[in-house]
């Protein structure tokens, strides 16, 4: 059977199973709508936390960034795991005894002011409008490879199954949902793991298996990096970036993730501040499943691309790579006219996605302007493909393809649906009930909560079908502000009691704008633009947000010193929330 019966089979089965769960947990409250009525078992948290944190990022992107990057793509598996690790130790447990719905609302009551809430809110917003476009392209990319639509037609039927189990059981709903695309994202990255690992190397468990020998006994990362030497890359298993930059990227990522919203307002939604320690826990050690396979995935597909395709013969190429040809996602010219596929270091097309007429060479090959006829490499290959791609170049069973697709869907869906709900809680709780009209009712708030989600999904489709030429600049600005903002503001909230409004507001507001000044001007090419050379301090702008969140600290700490304290209540609260669970915890609402 085909890969489309295959990946309609199981794409199907899959959204009839969401769509099942969202009709049976459908919200009745705003308590049920915001934080699932915060009655969710540890468990069930621990899993629908995993998926809401193994974004299409976590399965699509990182195996791909790893691969090409090599050991500098450690950076992202030590900062995304090691935020999550800081999450819930430092944070999880706190704000789930100080009991509130979101992140603005913490910020708005601890720092006793609308003004901290507002910019709160703000933040909010950018982040999860950043991430939820990124998902809805993810979804995109997904539907039009493997189901053969068109990318925008892919977006819409994305956005329109988000849409339905975010509205119908919001935090509910959603929840019992990422548990079930927990298991089908999971399911779909380690079976491809299982199978690649076994055929390279005989072994079947994938962390092993990277450490393993191949045929012929030579160890699979010392014929990586003889493949790359080879080629002109640098060696796989060797970083190039500096010793601070890469302290200062990890930093920002494991400060940026710890910060994200729709990942803290999962831990509302258990019964007791001890259930939110246990769902940590679980969640943990969820997520360390896929992340500790991600780099044997990516060293791999590395390894399968470069023995699939370096000096082979366009006309006798397999078949998935003209598949992904059709999705601009690989592309080759031939440069020499040799008919053949010479993949060295260097930029195919100048290192930018290239556009192509649809003229065809002698050897079928897709014909280019000669701009780019310096370079001796002809391939263009986007990191995003490495794992969508990984069970072909494998050669791997149909449905085994197909179940992949359907992971990548669960893990974009899942983070689409958090990300949509954090959007609408920031507008009806945050600004409608908390600053424009506190009176209204549970109803009229429910309302205000779908209507909000479906204008969120309106708009992040529109970035899903017309992304800004700068997403990877804003994804990672994303981080920036996360960690520029949210996360001292949230971290000296619940450690100093002498912490007050003016400190908090301040350095915030000074966060963020340093860290967009920064993103704009070395990622973005305004003010003036620069170079690697004129970085400040030799910090990458993904490394920026370390820097941004230090004057964040130092600024707050300084004003909150020079203005009055907290009021004596929001110092007392501030003690209650950092007793151990038990007594004296406060409740939700």
């Amino acid at each position: 059977m085909s890969v489309q019966f295959w990946t309609w089979l199981l794409v199907g089965l899959s959204f009839a199973l969401y769509f099942g769960i969202a009709i049976w947990a459908r919200a009745g409250s705003t308590k049920e709508f915001y934080v699932a009525g915060g009655g969710v078992s540890p468990l069930a948290n621990g899993m629908a936390t995993a998926a809401d944190w193994m974004s299409a990022a976590s399965f699509i992107s990182m195996a791909g960034i790893i691969s090409f990057a090599g050991y500098d793509g450690s950076v992202y598996l030590m900062g995304w795991t090691g935020g999550y690790v800081l999450l819930a130790l430092l944070l999880a447990p706190y704000l789930r005894k100080f009991g509130k719905f979101t992140v603005p609302d913490f910020i708005g009551d601890r720092y006793y002011s609308n003004t901290a809430r507002t910019v709160a809110v703000f933040c909010a917003l950018i982040v999860s409008f950043t991430y939820v476009a990124g998902q809805m392209r993810g979804v995109g990319i997904v539907f039009s490879q493997f189901l053969q639509v068109d990318i925008n037609i892919g977006v819409l039927i994305g956005m329109t199954v988000v849409l339905i189990f975010s509205l119908l059981g919001g935090m509910k709903g959603i929840t019992y949902t990422q548990v079930a695309q927990y298991c089908v994202l999971i399911f779909a990255f380690m079976v491809p793991a299982f199978f690649i690992s076994l055929q390279m190397t005989g072994n079947i468990i994938p962390q092993m298996g990277m450490g393993g020998k191949v045929e012929g006994g030579v160890f699979l990362l010392d014929k990586l990096d003889a493949l790359h030497t080879q080629l002109g890359f640098n060696e796989y298993t060797s970083g190039t970036k500096s010793t601070w930059d890469v302290f200062a990227i990890t930093l920002a990522l494991m400060t940026g993730t710890a910060g994200l919203p729709h990942v803290i307002v999962r831990f509302f939604t258990v019964p007791k501040v001890k259930d939110a320690r246990k769902s940590a826990g679980y969640a943990l050690l969820l997520i360390a499943i896929l992340y500790t396979t991600a780099p044997a995935i990516a060293v791999f597909s590395r390894t399968n691309l470069i023995e699939t395709v370096s000096e082979k013969e366009y006309a006798n190429i397999p078949q998935w790579f003209k598949n992904w040809e059709d999705t601009g996602l690989i592309s080759w010219t031939d440069k020499n006219g040799d008919g053949k596929i010479q993949y060295v270091a260097g930029n195919a097309l100048d290192g930018k996605k290239p556009i192509f007429t649809e003229t065809r060479g002698t050897h079928g090959e897709r014909m280019i302007s000669n701009a780019s006829a310096a370079a001796k490499n002809e391939l263009y290959v986007d990191r995003d493909i490495m794992v969508l791609a990984n069970p072909e170049i494998a050669n791997l069973p149909n449905w085994v393809i197909g179940l992949v697709a359907a992971g990548g869907l669960a893990a974009a869906l899942s983070t689409a649906a958090g990300l949509l709900l954090v959007i609408s809680t920031s507008v009806s709780h945050d600004l409608i009930k908390k600053q424009i009209k506190p009176d209204i009712s549970d109803k009229a708030e429910l309302r205000a909560a779908r209507i909000a989600i479906f204008v969120a999904i309106l708009i992040a489709g529109y970035f899903g079908i017309n992304p800004p030429g700068f997403v990877a600049a804003v994804v990672a600005l994303a981080f920036g502000l996360a960690a520029a903002s949210f996360f001292p503001a949230i971290i000296l909230g619940i450690f100093d009691k002498r912490m007050n409004s003016e400190g908090a507001i301040s350095g915030m507001v000074i966060g963020i704008v340093l860290m967009l000044f920064y993103m704009m001007k070395f990622k973005l090419d305004m003010f003036g633009g620069g170079t690697e050379k004129d970085w400040w301090f030799g910090t990458s702008p993904e490394g920026f947000g370390t820097i941004a969140m230090c004057v964040n600290i130092v600024v707050s700490v300084v004003v909150s010193r020079l203005t009055p304290a907290p009021p004596q209540d929001v110092q007392d609260m501030v003690e209650s929330i950092r007793i151990p669970s038990g007594a004296g915890e406060a409740s939700s609402h």
